[in-house]
């Protein structure tokens, strides 16, 4: 197996002429690094170079392997040199792992001003509601609902997601009038998940901090967040949701609190990701971005 050590070597010893002067470079003495080179030759079975008391002159060969050798020597170099602080500015590829839906609460506009800001990062957004495996699928960043099962990765909630809260439409309160306790909302049109049955038990805690349950129903029921979000603009009757997805339209007063008292724990909003050690400069900005376009106030671009 060849020593990409050698390999670099080589490159050096061509693009300076003699081994004097790589070595004085490298600091190697100059008779180690002939040694290493003809070892190199070895393993290639091959002379990369014609020697005399005067000069150094590369074979065919030689010239050959440098061409196919040194564009990947110093990409090597400065990757390495980046890596050690060379390059402060974010870089490379974040993969970043959402629900089928996300971006209908999380507007385009916030990537196009993050890339605008970090011009040599790209970003690889991988949208499912299955719950993606962050090391084999090589991702970055991943958004998870509800309580984080303890799986070895860091776990960020994002202030003010930490709970679900009631919302319902201007409109259906206008019609129907707001419930005044929780046992009201038996009485109300709701928009829940599909359940068998079409009813479903909202847990909620109180401002005394115990959990009461009311049993709820409705006309309308769906498999999906978003869905449920929809339909509660639409006015058919009050939700549980998550605060990320309908933070945007609660500020532009599309939906109102209801029972603002009650809210459910663990159905807030995470930023998951493999580990804090030697983040990325890219990924650590991306996180930055999300900490304050979703929990900034005012954040509504349309």
């Amino acid at each position: 197996m060849l020593d990409l050590n050698d390999i670099a070597l080589f490159v050096q010893v061509a693009r300076h002429g003699s081994f004097a002067e790589a070595g004085r470079r490298l600091g190697l003495p100059p008779n180690t690094v002939s040694r290493r080179i003809q070892q190199l030759e070895q393993r290639l079975g091959v002379r990369l170079m014609q020697r005399s008391t005067r000069k150094l002159a590369l074979t065919s060969a030689g010239q050959a392997f440098h061409q196919r050798c040194a564009g990947a020597v110093d990409g090597l170099l400065e990757a390495g040199q980046e890596l050690l602080g060379g390059n402060p500015q974010p870089s490379g590829q974040v993969r970043v792992a959402a629900t089928a839906d996300f971006f209908d609460f999380f507007p385009m506009e916030w990537v196009a001003e993050f890339l605008a800001a970090h011009p040599q990062v790209q970003v690889d957004f991988v949208l499912s509601d299955a719950q993606v495996d962050l090391i084999a699928e090589r991702i970055d960043i991943a958004f998870r609902g509800g309580t984080l099962a303890d799986s070895g990765y860091v776990g960020r909630q994002l202030p003010g997601a930490g709970s679900g809260g009631l919302v319902a439409s201007p409109a259906y309160l206008a019609a129907r009038g707001a419930p005044l306790t929780l046992q009201d909302l038996a009485r109300h049109d709701c928009v829940i998940p599909t359940r068998p049955g079409g009813r479903a038990g909202w847990r909620l805690t109180g401002p005394d901090g115990r959990e009461e349950e009311v049993l709820v129903a409705g006309r309308f029921s769906g498999n999906t967040a978003q869905a449920l979000r929809r339909a509660t603009l639409a006015g058919l009757g009050v939700a549980l949701l998550p605060p990320a997805l309908i933070r945007l339209d609660l500020e532009a007063g599309k939906l109102a609190p209801v029972l603002p008292q009650y809210q459910r724990s663990g159905q807030g909003l995470n930023l998951l990701y493999p580990s804090r050690k030697h983040l990325p400069l890219a990924v650590s900005a991306f996180i930055e971005l999300v900490m304050a376009k979703l929990t900034a106030p005012g954040e509504t671009p349309r």
